[in-house]
């Protein structure tokens, strides 16, 4: 079991879980904080009516990526299933290109570029986990 621990998937699904569980979470305990900072982010962007909508949807995105990581990691090592491991890696995909899209829109060019680091590490997970899904 040692070895399954350590393996490039749990690690992986490790990161996204602990990424995601904070920042969701962050969401969750500084709202105020956060649409504060989004509102001005995007002020000058098509998008600055909707940070009211754009702050619960990102999330139970982000929660959700972090939760199904997170239980990933169990059913890996105890059931020996990728299922819920390949769903996080999904769902943390599609919360970085849900960021990167309003990195985007708000012309933050640099902030944009910081989430590749962290879309090519979802990719790499979805495919460690992949294979044995199917």
């Amino acid at each position: 079991m040692k070895h399954i621990l350590l393996s490039a998937p749990v690690l992986c699904l490790a990161f996204l879980a602990i990424l995601f569980l904070q920042s969701g979470l962050d969401k969750v305990f500084n709202y105020k904080g956060n649409k504060e900072w989004l509102s001005g982010h995007f002020a000058n962007s098509p998008l600055k009516n909707m940070t009211g909508l754009m702050i619960p949807l990102i999330t139970l995105l982000e929660t959700a990526s972090g939760v199904f990581c997170a239980a990933g990691i169990y059913f890996i090592i105890f059931e020996n299933s990728t299922q819920v491991g390949l769903i996080g890696a999904q769902l943390s995909t599609l919360s970085i290109l849900a960021l990167f899209f309003g990195q985007r829109v708000a012309q933050d060019y640099a902030g944009a570029a910081t989430l590749t680091s962290y879309f090519i590490i979802c990719i790499m997970t979805i495919y460690l986990l992949w294979p044995q899904v199917y």
